[in-house]
Formats: C-alpha cells, structure tokens, sequence
C-alpha cells in the first residue's frame, strides 16, 4: 500500500496532496473537463496504484488504495481547476421546469444516469449538447413526465439509454425504467456498468459491509460469475471510470448508430475503444 494512504503524519499528507494535484490535472485533460469529487476520488486511487503495462490486459477489480474518508480530509478546502462545485440542494437534472421544449415534438434518445452527480458531470461537459440526447437523474427524474413519455413514443423508435453502477440497485434500474415506460415502443438500453466491464476496465470496487440481500431476478445477459460477484457485496461505481472515458463512451453509445438487438460486445479491443459493453435490451 502506498505510503500517502498508510501515513496520517506531515509527510503522508503532503505526498496525498500531490497525488490529489496529479488526478486532478489527469481528470481534466487538456480539454478542461468538468469532474465530480467522487470522480476526483477515483483518479487519486488510480495515481497511487498504477496499473502495470503487462497487467492491464488481465480483468480485475482492486480494492480501493485509499480510504474515501482520508481523501476528503485531504481535498478539504481545495478547489482543483475542473473540479465541481457539491449542489447547493438536491436540483433536478431536466425536468419539466428545465425543458420544457422536450414535449413538443418527438424524442428520439434519452439518457437516464442513476448518479445525480455523474448526470450533473455529462451536462456541465455539455454531452446533452453534442449527442442531442437529454440528460435525466433517476433519483431526481423518475417517474417520467407522461408528456416526456408521450415525446419518446412519438419518434417511434426511441432509445432510452441507462448508465447506472455494476451493484444490484444499479443492475436492477433499466428493468425499472422499462416498467414506467409502459408498453411503448421505446426500447431501454443498458450502458453499464455491470461486473464485467468493471473487471474489464479494472475499476476500483468496493464491498458492502455486512450480509448482502439478495436482489431480484437477474437480468438476461448477466453471467453466473457477475452474479456471485454481487452476491459477495461486490460493487463499481460509473465515477470509477476515468472521465474522459466515459465521455467518449456516452457520446459514442449515445449519438452513434444504434446497437443491434439483444447484442453483446465482448471483445476487449472494441470494449477499450469505446469504453464501455453493451448488453441485451430490457
């Protein structure tokens, strides 16, 4: 382990410090990108615990090198250039209030992110923009607006696109959203995460403290070791995912051609180039 995370001393804190500066300046990336503290959080553990070139290719979910609650010690009272500003309240993504436009005409894409925080990261990166896709909050956005739901039906062939984390509550959100779509003609698609691309990417996963509940049924296209992994307490958030990664992945899934149904890319090389798998529609 590093010594940053062993070390609560002077020494300990200043190297912490710099490897906070070195993430931060890595999140951003010369294109000036907004990231979220999580985020933040994420690109620290990757600058303490470099990936070996020879492992890279070797599918792994580590443990996390430094305690979160360290890390904001650490971080607070910084301001590192890119970095989010925390909400002053619990705002709502693109609601009604904020779109009004959406029910006009038909909607061809939407997004829906189960982090309110990765939803406000995507926004402030402007991807609603590029993709002309909406950027929506689960927490703060569902149930759909009936006239948002009236929008998708009216292209005929939407897609409502979900990025959620590889843990149950976030495997189980595009069967969720599914069920308040209704039987429409707009299909749910997942973006991710789920424990392969976690292990694929080689995220930094956490582990639920105590006995795990047992979730609900498994999604078709799960594999009985994402299952077992689950059901171990495993998870991987999306902030996991270096931001310009996601990015670029969102953007790709997002505004690119439709993926087949019922596909599954599988082949790393095309997962390391688009940044993330699909799997089967719900």
């Amino acid at each position: 382990m590093p010594a940053s995370t062993r070390s609560t001393g002077p020494v300990g804190r200043l190297l912490l410090e710099r490897a906070i500066t070195v993430a931060a300046r890595r999140a951003a990336t010369t294109g000036g990108l907004r990231f979220t503290e999580r985020q933040l959080y994420y690109e620290t553990c990757r600058v303490l615990r470099p990936t070996p070139a020879p492992v890279r290719r070797i599918p792994h979910s580590p443990a996390p090198p430094l305690r979160l609650s360290r890390f904001t010690e650490v971080l607070r009272g910084r301001e590192p250039a890119g970095l989010l500003p925390a909400p002053a309240a619990a705002p709502t993504i693109g609601g009604p209030a904020r779109e009004p436009d959406l029910y006009a005409y038909g909607l061809p894409r939407l997004l829906i992110c189960q982090d309110r925080s990765i939803a406000r990261m995507l926004l402030a990166n402007h991807v609603h923009l590029e993709a002309a896709c909406p950027v929506l909050s689960a927490e703060d956005d569902l149930p759909l607006d009936s006239r948002l739901v009236a929008a998708l039906e009216r292209a005929g062939d939407a897609t409502v696109h979900v990025l959620h984390d590889a843990s149950p509550a976030g495997i189980a959100l595009p069967a969720r959203v599914r069920e308040g779509l209704g039987p429409g003609p707009a299909r749910v698609a997942s973006l991710g995460l789920v424990p392969r691309h976690a292990q694929a990417l080689r995220l930094v996963s956490g582990r639920r403290p105590g006995p795990v509940p047992p979730f609900g049924p498994v999604p078709r296209g799960l594999r009985a070791a994402e299952v077992d992994w689950l059901a171990a307490g495993r998870f991987a958030e999306v902030a996991a995912v270096p931001p310009a990664r996601l990015l670029r992945a969102v953007l790709r899934l997002t505004r690119g051609p439709r993926p087949a149904r019922h596909s599954v890319w599988s082949d790393l090389r095309e997962l390391r180039s688009a940044g993330f798998l699909t799997w089967p529609d719900v």
